[in-house]
């Protein structure tokens, strides 16, 4: 599937969503939505959760200097945003388990800055957003020794972040657990 594929008929929950959704919809529109050479290019992340326990998974971002969600850029040729964050979960946390959750529909889409670094100037993250699962939270390994990997309660992970769109995100994780 493509991002298109995963976005029609996405309903935005927020204005700020909405917005972003519309500009994720432009850019999908202009060409190829993924490549890291435009400043603003599709990105796919997920929160990873062990639904027994009700718990998220975070991950150490040394560059943003922030707890976040796992995922990030395609590699040559993906266009599918599940299968990204699906490849990036893998790759950031060791889990090779891990499944969509509920159903692998889009939790969230946001548009998010990032700080220049490692080379590359500011730019934006057109970020769209997945839950996925695991019934192993014990086989978690970091990628590298810099990126620590947390689980943690939804309030404790609202806690930690200081992103207020994955506070946003982990607050529908929080409903998709059926907490208030």
């Amino acid at each position: 599937m493509t991002a298109t594929d995963f976005l029609d008929g996405y309903v935005p929950r927020t204005a700020t969503e909405a917005a972003d959704l519309e500009r994720v919809h432009a850019l999908l529109a202009a060409g190829d939505p993924w490549s890291r050479s435009i400043s603003l290019h599709v990105t796919a992340s997920a929160l990873i959760v062990h639904p027994p326990t009700r718990r998220v998974l975070l991950r150490w971002h040394a560059r943003q200097q922030t707890w976040l969600q796992t995922g990030g850029h395609a590699d040559p040729g993906e266009t599918d945003p599940l299968a990204i964050a699906l490849r990036e979960g893998r790759e950031e946390t060791g889990l090779d388990d891990l499944v969509p959750w509920p159903d692998g529909a889009v939790v969230h889409v946001v548009v998010v800055p990032v700080s220049a670094g490692g080379g590359e100037p500011a730019h934006e993250h057109a970020d769209v957003r997945f839950v996925l699962a695991t019934d192993r939270p014990e086989a978690v390994r970091p990628e590298n020794p810099a990126a620590e990997l947390r689980w943690l309660s939804v309030p404790e992970a609202q806690a930690l972040t200081t992103s207020a769109s994955l506070r946003e995100a982990l607050a529908r994780v929080g409903r998709m657990f059926g907490d208030a």
